[in-house]
């Protein structure tokens, strides 16, 4: 039987896409490095689905745009069976109205697909670590794509201290915890209290909600 995390230290990974030739490009990057291995592929949301069952594997890199079962789905069935399933989402710009959908259905973070190797292999270990990995590029899509929908939502938070607020508007920058923490001269773990802080005293369940709250400001 799968154990839920592989050998000390090592990230183990799914890949789901339904093009091969992506597939393989990923499992290339991803076995090159240290601590990382794949640990299974998938072509569609069905085997996808299947496969986080039998597997357990640490971090779900998802497509969205799947024939059969979509990454959305596949995305909600895996998280509902195991809440603690991190599904990372390589997105394409052409996928701005599934991101949303793809948040609520329990996606950690999203990546572009022409990402750099080293922005996408950071993402996968920060998905690991319990983080949630945005492209800067798209948070910021879909933050504008809030504002735009909902302009009335405007006003201040009480009760934040000053660094909290520091944080607060370095995550509407799209700035990931170990940026923070070198912007503001603290470690990543007080970082990691501050933004959950900040999640609690604004009633936000994720970083979009933070990132969205900043820009209301």
């Amino acid at each position: 039987m799968a154990c839920e995390h592989g050998a000390a230290g090592v990230i183990r990974v799914l890949l789901v896409d339904d093009q091969q030739l992506i597939r393989a490009g990923l499992r290339m990057l991803c076995d090159a490095e240290p601590g990382m291995e794949v640990v299974g592929e998938a072509g569609d949301g069905r085997a996808a689905i299947e496969a986080a069952a039998r597997l357990l594997p640490d971090v779900i890199v998802m497509d969205l745009r799947m024939p059969g079962v979509d990454g959305i789905t596949a995305t909600s069935r895996i998280v509902s069976a195991r809440p603690s399933a991190r599904v990372l989402v390589l997105t394409t710009f052409g996928d701005d109205d599934h991101l949303y959908p793809a948040l609520q259905a329990g996606a950690c973070g999203f990546l572009l697909k022409d990402a750099p190797p080293e922005e996408l292999l950071g993402g996968i270990r920060q998905a690991a670590s319990g983080e949630s990995p945005f492209s800067q590029e798209v948070l910021m899509r879909l933050v504008r794509r809030a504002v735009d929908a909902r302009p009335e939502q405007r006003g201040r938070v009480d009760g934040l201290t000053v660094r909290e607020q520091e944080v607060l508007d370095l995550v509407g920058e799209g700035l990931s915890n170990n940026e923070i923490a070198e912007r503001m001269h603290i470690g990543v773990t007080t970082v990691k209290s501050h933004i959950a802080a900040l999640m609690t005293k604004t009633g936000s369940p994720n970083r979009v909600r933070l990132a969205l709250l900043a820009h209301s400001l």
